[in-house]
């Protein structure tokens, strides 16, 4: 089990004892740090200070570049603009008494100009991915112990964008834009797995997908998603992303507070708003880039004696980095504590006084103790033998956490609440529903995936014929091994030209290259609204079906439909935004209600789904 304390070494050291300039918070249970200055260690920044960020440093576009232009070779110059090597190394000096955060590895401000879109117009998505992926390798390979991360910094959308530009320039905290407007965005969304828009909520898979490949690259630090705003404007989008990325797998550990809109909030504000943002995230915080941009000297210091004391006398609170401290050389006007010619503002008097005299107040029972893994396990015990048949409903049972190379150990992914009529296995919100021939797997949205343990009993090649049924020409389905592709993406096509019903199945079928032995197969929907029933796997390259679909079957079925039941209906309109639900006895019905309904107050495209078997019907409405 990896555990991880902020807890200072010095701490745990019988008979500790202060030295002269010692800093502010040297002994104390948790850190008190500051950034570089100008892109340089001050000679006193040890009297005050026992953490580090340098403040654009270790930044991507501040360390990488290409030889030869746009197309040459990486490389990498750590202490070329604002010393990330030289602030490693001054924590390096008094390990367990000083630390180094890593800032940052995924932003979507002051990337390399070569990922420039129009900076760069060569660069594509696998290039992007192919840097992204050198650069994590050599941060990696140059910092193997790093103890914190900002992995990914500034992702939240808000206000028709991200906070930094990723794809397009964004303004930063305070308005202040720290995008270069020539650059035109880049690829690193796309590169890192894009970013699913499910019912109108952002997936984040990129921000995941980032936190799985530093998991990998650094098992025992301390993962950090830091943001701005997060106190006050986008609270409630932040939490979002958080309780997002997590249940999607992200080994995130503590959350960043970047806690540059604090000026004038108020003690209860400030302290309530720390609450709930731990409460409903789970995580540790740290407030990351604390300031407070306040030329009176004394409000300056009314917002430290109100903010200060709660993030260090906090036992979830991890630690606190002010973002700088010599007035004149931060990046908003007056948040420094210092004047230029030496003289202490009275928040930096006020700071002196607190820790001399409330150090041994500070609090700190994180640690980082990740949930231990767990792997998924086949559903009914065993692996599913091949050849043989795959039925969709029973998928893996879910694991528990991630594992160290960055691979979750849950077993489906699906996106919304259980719509299925199934009482078999209804408590996984996967959408089962009761069908003729069994339990199937319905209403199949774009992202969702399902996993099951299999156990192929002889290498070679196989036919895989899949049993789905599609009310529209836009479904499908991918499969893969191991995270390995199986297939291109196949098309589910519709039952019959014009006919939305899910009770009529066709087959489909591929040829694939299977191993021996024990594995992980996948199906992941690339193309929405379909049903599945089951995967057969035969011995041989285009094997004859042994279960071909019974034509007679399925007309049956339809005849069924004649009679009149009331059926529900969920409306949609075309950003996937559910509007309500109405009852009818066919979708006729349900067609010619919504277009007569004066609820609808706006003509446009609106989308009818069946609750029961996930048919979808376009409506035009004019009004």
């Amino acid at each position: 089990m990896r555990k991880f304390s902020l807890s200072l070494a010095a701490v745990a050291v019988a008979g500790f004892v202060s030295v002269a300039n010692a800093a502010l918070a040297d002994g104390g249970a948790k850190f008190l740090g500051n950034i570089t200055t100008g892109g340089q260690i001050r000679s006193d920044f040890a009297q005050y200070w026992n953490q580090i960020t340098p403040e654009n440093g270790c930044k991507w576009g501040s360390i990488h570049s290409l030889s030869n232009g746009n197309s040459g070779t990486s490389k990498f110059a750590w202490d070329n603009f604002d010393k990330c090597e030289s602030a490693y190394k001054w924590a390096k000096e008094k390990p367990g008494e000083r630390h180094f955060k890593f800032h940052a590895l995924v932003w979507g401000s002051q990337y390399p100009n070569f990922l420039c879109k129009k900076k760069n117009p060569g660069i594509t998505v696998e290039l992007t991915k192919k840097y992204i992926t050198e650069w994590f390798d050599a941060v990696a390979a140059k910092f193997p112990d790093l103890e914190y991360i900002d992995v990914v910094n500034e992702a939240i959308w808000a206000g028709n964008n991200y906070h930094s530009g990723y794809g397009k320039p964004a303004a930063g905290a305070e308005g202040h834009s720290t995008d270069d407007t020539e650059c035109g965005g880049s690829y690193i969304i796309e590169a890192l797995g894009g970013d699913r828009v499910v019912n109108g909520k952002h997936q984040y898979d990129f921000i995941t997908n980032a936190f799985k490949m530093a998991r990998e690259r650094w098992p025992k630090a301390v993962l950090i998603y830091n943001d701005y705003n997060t106190l006050s404007w986008q609270i409630n989008e932040g939490i979002e992303l958080i309780q997002t990325i997590v249940k999607n797998g992200a080994p995130v550990d503590a959350y960043g507070q970047q806690a540059h809109d604090c000026k004038g909030m108020s003690k209860n504000d400030f302290e309530s708003k720390m609450t709930r943002i731990h409460n409903e995230t789970g995580l540790p915080l740290l407030v990351s880039e604390y300031d407070i941009g306040e030329a009176d000297d004394t409000k300056q210091k009314n917002d430290y004696a109100n903010q200060i004391p709660f993030m260090w006398e906090t036992p979830w609170v991890a630690g606190i980095t002010i973002w700088g401290y010599i007035n004149g050389s931060t990046w908003v006007q007056n948040t420094g504590l210092i004047e230029k010619d030496g003289r202490k503002r009275a928040s930096m008097n006020w700071l002196e006084d607190y820790f001399a005299k409330n150090l041994s107040k500070g609090k700190n029972d994180v640690t980082f103790t990740p949930v231990e893994p767990e792997p998924q396990l086949p559903f009914k015990g065993e692996a599913i033998a091949i050849p043989g048949k795959v039925e969709a409903e029973d998928f893996d049972i879910p694991g528990v956490g991630v594992n160290e190379d960055g691979t979750s150990n849950q077993s489906y992914g699906d996106d919304s609440e259980n719509h299925g009529d199934s009482d078999y296995r209804k408590d996984t919100g996967v959408d089962l529903y009761k069908k003729a021939t069994g339990v199937i797997v319905g209403y199949n949205s774009e992202g969702d995936w399902l996993e099951w343990t299999v156990n192929v009993k002889e290498a070679g090649d196989y036919t895989m014929f899949a049993a789905v049924a599609a009310a529209g020409s836009t479904s499908s389905f991918q499969l893969s091994l191991d995270g390995k592709a199986l297939t291109e993406k196949i098309t589910v096509p519709a039952a019959k030209e014009g006919e939305e019903n899910y009770d009529h199945y066709n087959k489909v079928k591929g040829n694939v290259t299977l191993p021996a032995g024990k594995h992980v197969l996948r199906m992941d929907v690339t193309g929405a609204w379909f049903d599945v029933d089951y995967f057969t796997f035969v011995k041989g390259k285009d094997a004859t079906d042994p279960e071909p679909i019974d034509v007679p079957d399925a007309i049956q079925s339809n005849l069924r439909m004649n009679y009149p039941v009331l059926s529900d209906y969920d409306v949609f309109d075309m950003n996937g935004v559910r509007l309500g639900r109405m009852s009818a006895y066919s979708v006729d019905e349900a067609v010619t209600t919504l277009k007569n309904t004066s609820a609808i107050k706006v003509q446009g495209i609106y989308l009818l789904r069946s609750v029961k078997n996930g048919a979808v019907k376009t409506v035009r409405i004019a009004r």
